[in-house]
């Protein structure tokens, strides 16, 4: 089920209140009765939902409370989750690559599947609920059409047998191509009659296979990936194609709304809202545009996507990042929940003020019936699932945001905290609570500050590369930072790509105007002057390189703070965050340097006062070539 079916209601009952229930054990919870479980006072939990998954996300609910510090003190506490549809998205690959994955391989060994049940997709299901997330979708968005055979389906449905228990339903990445591929059409055509009868029967065939199938996600005609431009078809007829074969099976297609293309000229932050707001209402019901939180893609900090405030009448979907692809991958540690945070409370001004993307992706904002939220997982085959210890609280705020995306980024990490670490040392607890808190607006200073964006090395997109020119514009850093000798940053104001437009009225006028857009976004909006004053009172480039300079020394603060831990958790944890941190510090200097050595021709301005020289040459940067870094494809 999802929705309100999923909610629960906890009740703490005095032993004079206590009426008739049922024990509360670790099996065969149902919803028939409440479950109920003594207090050490001799009072009662009562638990009680309309279904089984409800009572089971209640067990779960009950159990956080108790590890982190008792049953609130209000009576009663009814919980249902804002956002019916919440899911991990697995860029897996069948070869067990992980795409952007940096905890080692994929989860799921295809090859022993269907006959060997690990007991880690049992782990990874229970984890999951726990959480309150009930989808995930399996394969790479990069799809392999072969994943929607027989051979492989019956592998898909063993996974699903593991997931069922826990509420977890299966969905799959699907190529738009399969028919010429695997099915042996000569043509994908989704307004073809042969392969529209092709998808319908492959649809049904799935379904028996998995009869609680959640429905596709596509990436359609974007990155070389095929799709119905292919031949002169629309977004919207070949996402309907999809949903008219899933439709009667309560199945939907989450349709990706990351596409660009190379022959564009238009500023690439502004390709996908021109592409999709003529289409709004043209999709089916049950169809959601899956769109990342920023128009360009997973950056460490980027203003909401324009679609969010524009769509009325198509069902929008948030796509979040938890693996680091552009935050040090699994390397540094960047807790991401402020992030998420910060692109749910953002005001999109769509039917004016308080009209939050949370309400936009909740559907109350426009009445949608259908929600839907996803993260890209950052869970792999590594002992501790995430490879970096504390990555795993961005599994945990994930879900729990997707769960209730009112809860604070705070609140979040005390949670996770106690619950990963001794809940009875409140000053450990403490310790790492504010560890965890400014490391993101760190990793975003020594890498991207001040609205900088897409300066990364090519390819891996791990540490610095503003000097990068690439095969295409689009994928090339001076195509973004814009460095000239009279300044720095994008101009998608009046006077440049327009970008500040596609927002409601009272966020363009704002972050259209340098003096009054927001220091974090001044550079993704406006091409600024060197000497430009900043809110400081310091010039622009003296800011930069004190913004660079800061990230340095909170990687710096993170490590004093941590060393402070020694002998206060286990040993094996300690050492590898301190190895892990040692080596952020390290790449932190190396983004602060090469960046302000890069900038530094354009500006012709001295390092001010606090800032470090750099410990190399700006040539010695540009020939630092990393291999084989996981989770990067082209293996360089």
């Amino acid at each position: 089920g999802t929705g309100h079916s999923e909610g629960y209601t906890l009740r703490w009952l005095s032993s004079t209140d206590h009426t008739r229930s049922t024990p509360l054990g670790p099996r065969g919870l149902k919803a028939s009765d409440s479950s109920t479980a003594t207090t050490g006072a001799g009072g009662v939990v009562t638990l009680s939902s309309a279904s089984d998954q409800g009572i089971l996300y209640g067990a779960f609910a009950l159990l956080r409370h108790l590890q982190t510090g008792g049953l609130p003190s209000d009576r009663e506490q009814h919980s249902q989750p804002a956002i019916q549809r919440r899911m991990l998205n697995h860029w897996d690959d069948l070869n067990r690559f992980v795409e952007r994955g940096y905890a080692g391989f994929s989860l799921w060994d295809w090859f022993t599947l269907p006959e060997v049940r690990l007991p880690r997709y049992r782990d990874y299901a229970r984890a999951c609920a726990s959480l309150g997330l009930n989808g995930t979708v399996l394969t790479n968005v990069n799809a392999n059409a072969w994943i929607l055979t027989p051979e492989y389906l019956r592998k898909v449905a063993a996974l699903a047998e593991e997931f069922r228990p826990y509420g977890v339903r299966v969905y799959l990445t699907a190529r738009f191509s399969a028919p010429l591929e695997i099915g042996g059409l000569k043509t994908a055509d989704p307004l073809n009659a042969e392969v529209v009868a092709w998808w319908r029967k492959k649809v049904d065939e799935i379904y028996t296979f998995i009869p609680d199938f959640g429905g596709f996600v596509v990436k359609a005609n974007s990155e070389g990936q095929p799709g119905p431009q292919d031949y002169g078809r629309t977004h919207a007829e070949g996402a309907n194609l999809l949903a008219d074969a899933l439709a009667p099976h309560q199945g939907i297609v989450m349709w990706r709304a990351f596409v660009y293309q190379a022959a564009n000229t238009e500023d690439r932050v502004n390709q996908a809202y021109r592409e999709f707001m003529p289409l709004d209402g043209q999709f089916r019901a049950n169809v959601v545009l899956q769109i990342k939180n920023g128009p360009l893609d997973f950056m460490p900090r980027e203003p909401f996507h324009p679609l969010f405030g524009g769509l009325r009448k198509t069902v929008p979907a948030l796509e979040l990042q938890i693996t680091q692809e552009y935050l040090g991958a699994s390397i540094h540690l960047c807790y991401l929940a402020p992030l998420f945070e910060e692109v749910l409370d953002a005001d999109t001004y769509a039917n004016g003020a308080g009209s939050t993307l949370a309400r936009v992706v909740d559907g109350s904002l426009h009445r949608h019936t259908l929600s839907a939220i996803m993260g890209v997982a950052n869970t792999g085959t590594d002992r501790n699932w995430t490879g970096h210890p504390l990555a795993q609280a961005n599994w945990y705020a994930f879900g729990r945001l997707a769960w209730d995306p009112a809860l604070s980024s705070e609140a979040i990490a005390r949670e996770w905290v106690r619950q990963t670490f001794s809940p009875a040392d409140e000053a450990t607890c403490e310790s790492i609570f504010r560890i965890l808190m400014p490391s993101r607006e760190i990793v975003v200073n020594y890498s991207m500050p001040l609205g900088l964006h897409h300066i990364m090395a090519e390819g891996h997109h791990f540490g610095p590369g503003p000097w990068v020119v690439s095969s295409r514009p689009d994928w090339s850093s001076p195509y973004y930072h814009q460095a000239d000798t009279q300044g720095l940053g994008a101009n998608r104001g009046t006077t440049g790509s327009n970008a500040v437009a596609t927002y409601a009225k009272e966020l363009s006028e704002r972050w259209g105007n340098p003096d009054t857009c927001p220091e974090n976004l001044l550079l993704w909006f406006h091409h600024v002057a060197w000497t430009h004053t900043m809110p400081s009172g310091r010039s622009l480039w003296d800011e930069l390189c004190l913004r660079y300079q800061s990230g340095v020394d909170g990687v710096r603060s993170l490590q004093r703070q941590w060393s402070a831990l020694k002998g206060k958790i286990d040993e094996e944890r300690f050492l590898h965050v301190s190895a892990l941190l040692k080596r952020q510090e390290s790449d932190a200097c190396d983004w602060r340097d090469a960046c302000l050595l890069y900038f530094q021709q354009f500006s012709k301005m001295p390092l001010p006062p606090g800032v470090e020289e750099p410990r190399a040459s700006l040539e010695a940067f540009k020939a630092v070539k990393l291999r084989y870094f996981p989770g990067n494809p082209g293996g360089h």
